[in-house]
């Protein structure tokens, strides 16, 4: 008995130290969690501060509401997250934490440092003249951004145009020019409000006699031939108020050849040109176009007229007979002769139907030319006429009764959907620079809207940005600048806007994509280029992580043009060819690129070439002198136009681009928007 009441008292004895020793190991991991979420509340607090979090919103977080439709949520920005990748060609650590003390929160204007030194001309790369520009083109442009950063220019006085006192008569139903009128005007129709459906122009005019031409561009010569006896000219319905400080685009050349081309015979050819690059040519030389072919609103595109080479072949005696017992008849048919005559007036009246212009001649249909995806018809502005005809009178009917606003800036639509997403906090997979002139407001316009949608911007691993200059016009600078800071999307490099200065934006694109947006490829592009984001970062990742790259459609051997509109003096560049460069529509680089022409140009090592294409060809190859370079060339970067496959298309339209996204998004491979 004694025992088991011993046995019980001891067990208790044991259970009471058990659970004290419990209590106690209770105490000291209670006192142990204590301890550590102090040191993590002392570490976090710094941290919130860093970050920036205290700047957040104060507004209670609520439920997202239901999205309103299917369109809504394909405009949702996804979110952003950090990049796992480490390479060779990103720049170190250290680097990043300065980049991240240097980024802007707030501001549109470049970060790439001008200062007298940066322009200082020397004679040993011939580019005295081209830094002389550039240092007056600096200093103009700095002052033209400090009247707008003081808000001494204002966008209400400055900006609203003025409306016409009557503008009824501003857009008159009908326009007409006599001889003399039409010679006033530097043979140019205005046609004031553009044409809408069923607008009609008829001309009276006379081709002239053929003369002896010598221009090889002009007449094609054969061996022997001292010179071709040629009579042409040129019908072109132009949009005059389509661009401003550039050649209007031609939305039609009508261009007939009475004495023909290089085939010797008869032809019209008609074709549009946007930014001096033409689209696919139509001629009609005297064949009609078969039945199966393409018509425009019911009219063949191109009729019959006799030629000298038509088959006029006897039918034979067999045929004949068979005919007859079969009872068909001959078909009677009329031939008619080329529709201008020189020496002869001719009456000709363009249309514009549904589907395309309809030219005719004295009455009888000549050709149907389809609309290309580029123009409206509001946008055919002016009637030019020129070469070997002399115009007797021009009269325009049934014109739009409505004016529209032909303001550059009416392209922009304010609204969130277009903004670009705000620059990520980690670095990017690429940055696209985006080159663009101040009044180029359409064109911006068009690339938010088509391939800067692409869910790759949307989600912010790769970023894109506008690269614009100053404008000589104030009013442009401030609708710039206010388009800058509602879209968030512009970087304006402070100085006056030159053809041979863009070179400086390209630097620009260097600075920003290497040390702002730290990306890991930097490509280069036009406001007239389609880029296929997804076809070009792939392009990019097919190189090695460890090698510098050079991608684009590269030039090998290129000379420079010593006469002409683009010529190269040999003071400019006294080499006989240009180093391996890439066409400058659309080219990538690796950051390490980059950043050594920023850091070159910061030196005032960096050689300046009035051509922004070469320039880059000039540095990467002094790069490699140094760090190999693979130079990859791919001809889907497209300079003229559009190819089937491409990864990125020169000289499209607003409207072309808007049609090429459409496209992409419907079909199963990217197609292009040439023509219909």
């Amino acid at each position: 008995m004694k025992k088991s009441k011993l046995l019980k008292l001891d067990r208790l004895d044991r259970f009471d130290m058990f659970i004290s020793l419990a209590k106690q190991r209770s105490v000291q991991i209670l006192f142990i969690v204590g301890f550590l979420y102090l040191v993590l509340v002392t570490v976090e607090i710094p941290f919130v501060f860093r970050t920036r979090l205290n700047t957040l919103s104060q507004e209670p977080l609520t439920r997202v509401p239901k999205l309103a439709s299917e369109v809504e949520f394909q405009y949702k920005e996804a979110p952003s997250r950090p990049l796992n990748w480490v390479s060779e060609n990103a720049p170190t650590p250290t680097q990043f934490q300065h980049q991240k003390q240097l980024k802007p929160q707030s501001t549109i204007l470049s970060r790439l440092s001008f200062d007298a030194e940066s322009f200082d001309p020397t004679a040993k790369d011939g580019s005295l003249e081209l830094h002389k520009s550039a240092k007056v083109a600096w200093e103009v442009g700095r002052k033209l951004w400090e009247e707008l950063e003081s808000g001494e220019v204002k966008i209400g006085s400055i900006n609203k145009p003025k409306k016409p006192k009557n503008e009824s008569e501003l857009c008159r139903p009908s326009v007409s020019l006599s001889e003399s009128e039409f010679l006033a005007h530097g043979k140019v129709m205005v046609l004031p409000c553009g044409l809408t459906l069923g607008s009609h122009i008829t001309v009276v005019g006379k081709p002239r006699a053929a003369h002896a031409e010598t221009n090889p561009r002009i007449a094609l010569l054969k061996s022997g031939e001292d010179s071709v006896m040629v009579s042409q000219f040129m019908m072109e319905l132009q949009g005059l108020k389509t661009v401003d400080g550039e050649d209007p685009p031609r939305i039609l050349h009508f261009n007939p050849r009475l004495k023909g081309d290089w085939s010797r015979k008869p032809v019209i050819e008609q074709n549009t040109c946007y930014r001096m690059q033409w689209g696919t040519a139509m001629r009609c030389e005297g064949w009609k176009s078969k039945a199966d072919n393409e018509t425009v609103d019911g009219q063949v595109k191109c009729e019959k007229w006799i030629r000298d080479d038509n088959d006029r072949s006897v039918e034979s005696n067999a045929t004949w007979w068979l005919k007859r017992l079969i009872g068909r008849t001959k078909k009677v048919t009329v031939d008619w002769p080329f529709p201008f005559t020189e020496g002869k007036l001719f009456v000709l009246t363009l249309s514009a139907g549904l589907e395309g212009y309809h030219v005719s001649v004295d009455g009888r249909h000549i050709t149907s030319f389809p609309y290309r995806t580029g123009y409206t018809l509001e946008d055919a502005t002016g009637l030019m006429l020129n070469g070997d005809v002399d115009v007797h009178s021009i009269f325009a009917a049934s014109l739009p009764s409505s004016h529209p606003s032909f303001a550059p800036q009416r392209h922009l639509e304010m609204s969130n959907r277009w903004k670009a997403p705000p620059l990520p906090e980690q670095p990017v997979d690429l940055f696209i620079g985006v080159l663009s002139a101040g009044n180029h407001f359409a064109e911006r316009m068009a690339v938010r809207k088509s391939w800067m949608q692409h869910k790759l911007v949307k989600s912010s691993h790769v970023v894109a940005r506008f690269f614009v200059a100053m404008h000589a016009r104030k009013e442009v600078n401030v609708e710039l600048k206010r388009e800058a800071e509602f879209f968030a999307d512009i970087v304006i490099v402070p100085y006056m806007d030159n053809y041979d200065l863009v070179v400086l934006k390209t630097v620009a694109i260097c600075e920003y994509g290497g040390r702002v947006a730290a990306a890991k490829y930097i490509m280069k592009s036009d406001d007239d280029t389609f880029v296929r984001v997804d076809a070009v970062i792939n392009e990019a990742k097919k190189v090695h992580p460890d090698r510098s790259f050079y991608i684009g459609n590269i030039n090998y051997y290129h000379r420079p043009l010593r006469a002409g509109k683009w010529a190269v003096t040999y003071e400019e560049w006294a080499e006989e060819v240009y180093p391996p460069y890439a066409n400058g529509p659309g080219y990538i680089m690796s950051s390490d690129i980059a950043h050594f022409i920023v850091s070159e140009f910061e030196k005032h090592n960096l050689s300046l070439f009035k051509m922004e294409d070469v320039s880059m060809g000039m540095w990467v190859e002094k790069f490699n002198s140094s760090k190999a370079v693979d130079y990859i060339h791919s001809l889907k970067f497209c300079q003229f136009g559009c190819i089937e496959g491409y990864y990125t298309a020169h000289y499209q339209s607003p409207r072309q681009m808007m049609c090429m996204w459409d496209k992409l998004q419907k079909q199963t491979r990217p197609q292009c928007c040439n023509m219909r």
